[in-house]
């Protein structure tokens, strides 16, 4: 039946849960939209000191599991009084190396030729930027969206860490708090529904952007 999905939306909670699932999610997309796409173009089409450092930084974090670095990243938080905040459950993700990644692997299938034409024409690094490359990094786009959306949406470690009261509570946390029924007891069927929830975003997101997301993997040469 129904019934378990009723008494979800009816759960004290769920709909400030729900709210702030999707600020942390918009707040994460749009930071790796914009600083991971600037940082994939500066890497692949700047010449800067340190460029060789800054990419091997970025492969090494790809490979640096999130156990071995959450104690400092929580110090870190705390530290700037970001504690118990959204932004301060956001910010982390705002910039993904894997973001970085694709963004730098699909940069360097731009033609240089279209971006001197545009230097030359008297544009500079933003606009060329935000006006050139980033229309044409459509597929791109698409993929870093939903994988950033994904990796926020399904969050759990970090927003409990974070996270001191209810009111900062994201979707998966909140679901996991309410779902005890008793000590020691699951409510299984108020959080299977939950889950359910939590799933559907995900879902009709790949769904509009599927087409774009596999040319941006495609295009970027991973397998």
């Amino acid at each position: 039946t129904l019934d378990n999905f009723v008494r979800l939306f009816r759960t004290e909670g769920f709909g400030h849960f729900l709210v702030n699932s999707i600020v942390v999610a918009v707040i994460v997309v749009a930071g790796n939209i914009v600083a991971a796409s600037a940082a994939g173009y500066a890497l692949a089409k700047l010449d800067f000191a340190g460029k060789r450092i800054a990419f091997g930084a970025v492969m090494a974090a790809m490979m640096v599991p999130f156990t071995t670095v959450f104690v400092t990243q929580f110090v870190i938080t705390v530290d700037l009084g970001l504690a118990d905040t959204l932004t301060g459950i956001a910010l982390p993700g705002a910039a993904l190396p894997l973001s970085v990644f694709i963004m730098r692997q699909y940069a360097l299938s731009v033609p240089d030729e279209l971006l001197e034409a545009a230097r030359i024409d008297g544009a500079g690094e933003f606009r060329i930027f935000f006006r050139i490359f980033l229309p044409l990094a459509g597929p791109a786009v698409a993929t870093i969206t939903i994988m950033s959306f994904l990796f926020s949406w399904n969050n759990f470690i970090w927003p409990l860490i974070v996270a001191q009261s209810t009111s900062s509570y994201t979707l998966p946390v909140g679901l996991a708090a309410t779902s005890q029924a008793a000590a020691h007891v699951t409510d299984y069927g108020l959080l299977l529904a939950g889950a359910v929830v939590v799933m559907l975003p995900v879902l009709v997101l790949f769904l509009f952007l599927q087409r774009y997301f596999v040319q941006g993997i495609a295009g970027t040469g991973m397998r």
